[in-house]
């Protein structure tokens, strides 16, 4: 067998794929960006047809930069961004890309929140209803989009459409289907009752073919052979849902054990052994064929920065630093005191209310943008304390975290992640996780490892780690009731501002 694997990477902005051995070492890396398309308020699109030839061109890049025979590449995993709407049509070609930062099913929600629609699907899928969920979503075009819905065929998500283009097979896994809300949980499989509650009965025949996550679901076609220059019959795992990915890639895989991720998403997660927890969590999802990863997420980490760097930093750099790591750089500047500025990161609103949007509060004449920056990567790790409580409440306890994630990168915000959290932050060596993880699973789908497990072991590594500063502590206890009493402050204001009379271009009569 042969002693490389190829691990894909499909986020909501960028695809890459990244060739490791057996120990975890990177021998190749490629990436492409794509382009997100916002027809409407609270609409995020992407074409499929430029995703799959983003996904040729990076695993043929990957091949050439590598080189090594394609022979010994032993199988592929490919991760993706979890929910949002990915799918084909009738004929199996490519139909329609909505992406997890997507709100149009604000309006839904609500609805559904006041029909008690959550309560149905929380105890099946241990999870209800949020915008940019799957079936939330493909319920808003079975309303409003009738046109769109007739030709949907197949229903799955970004790493089974790169599946799919790879091995001609429609299918889709536990991970990334029970991250969406479309499984009952505890049973691993499709449920009518659950889909009944969506309003979706009748579309239980768009719901591909469902497998484990290291399950073998097809080979490398002669066609996609020829296109990338990958051997026609290598392996191809089902996959995992990215943050479950990026968990295992950064070496979470004991029970108890718990991962951060600031990436696009605020990803916080602690492995369970069974389905179910003392009280309630955003969602759940299978981790490997028995255990568990309870999460509480939103569309509220590191994203901030991405568009606080796009918006207005863009093209700055400080000697040979990046614009992002130029930016945390003048936040180390920033002597914490108690009236710094605060920061709310809903730019694609929150958890709790798709109508919450960003801002930032408090600022001064003496404030300068390095106060704002700062203030936006700590109001980032409020955030994801908000939904580390949560996941506290309802039983899981864990002691320290694995951060992983664009915001990993960073040298100061890791610290601060440490401060405001109170437990010690590590960061694994490979700044790959999410592709490192599903290297591990493909290995373990063709018996490389044993389990998850034995193959996080032979290849993570940790490269860095932090503890909190005490000293801080009650600074930053005191800033985050602050974070919290605003938002509640806010919430009816956001609501107004997103009444249906102030969307669109021109100004409300």
């Amino acid at each position: 067998m042969g002693d490389y694997l190829l691990g894909i990477d499909a986020g909501n902005t960028v695809i890459k794929a990244v060739i490791f051995d057996r120990t975890g070492r990177e021998l190749a890396h490629a990436g492409e960006e794509g382009h997100s398309r916002m027809p409407c308020p609270g609409h995020v699109e992407r074409d499929l047809g430029e995703l799959w030839t983003n996904a040729k061109q990076v695993i043929r890049t990957c091949l050439d930069k590598a080189g090594v025979a394609v022979s010994d590449i032993a199988a592929i995993g490919c991760a993706g961004h979890g929910n949002g709407l990915y799918a084909l049509d009738r004929d199996g070609e490519p139909f329609l890309g909505i992406q997890s930062l997507d709100t149009r099913a604000t309006s839904l929600v609500d609805e559904w929140a006041a029909e008690g629609v959550g309560d149905r699907t929380y105890p099946i899928a241990r999870q209800r209803p949020w915008p940019s969920q799957t079936p939330t979503l493909l319920a808003w075009l079975k309303r409003h989009r009738p046109e769109v819905f007739k030709r949907i065929g197949t229903v799955f998500f970004s790493k089974d459409f790169v599946v799919n283009r790879l091995t001609g097979r429609r299918v889709s896994e536990v991970s990334d289907m029970s991250g969406a809300g479309l499984l009952d949980l505890a049973a691993r499989s499709y449920d009518r009752t659950l889909m009944d509650a969506y309003g979706l009965a009748d579309c239980m025949d768009l719901l591909p073919p469902l497998i484990e996550s290291a399950d073998i679901a097809g080979t490398i076609t002669e066609r996609v052979a020829q296109e990338t220059g990958l051997a026609s019959g290598t392996p191809v795992i089902g996959g995992l849902f990215d943050v479950v990915a990026s968990a295992l890639g950064s070496g979470v895989s004991r029970t108890g054990s718990a991962s951060i991720i600031a990436g696009t998403w605020s990803i916080n997660q602690v492995i369970i052994d069974g389905p179910d927890l003392d009280g309630p969590v955003f969602m759940s999802s299978t981790f490997d064929r028995t255990r568990y990863m309870a999460m509480e997420n939103s569309a509220t980490s590191a994203v901030n920065l991405e568009w606080l760097v796009r918006e207005f930093f863009d093209g700055e750099h400080a000697g040979n630093l990046s614009p992002f790591d130029a930016c945390c750089a003048l936040a180390a500047t920033v002597e914490p005191a108690a009236d710094d500025p605060l920061y709310h990161p809903y730019l694609y609103g929150a958890q709790q209310d798709g109508h919450a949007r960003a801002g930032f509060y408090g600022i001064a004449g003496w404030h300068s943008k390095a106060h704002l920056i700062r203030a936006l990567l700590e109001g980032v790790a409020f955030g994801h304390r908000q939904h580390i409580e949560t996941i506290r409440k309802a039983g899981a306890s864990f002691d320290e975290t694995v951060l992983s994630g664009g915001g990993s990168r960073s040298r100061l915000w890791p610290q601060i992640f440490a401060d405001v959290l109170g437990v010690p932050v590590s960061v694994a060596a490979s700044r790959e996780t999410g592709a490192l993880g599903a290297a591990i699973a493909a290995g373990t789908g063709v018996g490389l490892f044993a389990d998850f497990t034995h193959g996080a072991a032979a290849m993570v590594r940790v490269d860095r780690e932090y503890r909190p500063n005490g000293a801080l502590a009650a600074h930053y206890n005191r800033r985050y009731a602050l974070y919290k009493d605003i938002t509640d402050a806010m919430m009816p204001i956001w609501r107004r501002l997103s009444a249906p009379e102030n969307k669109g271009t021109g100004v409300a009569a």
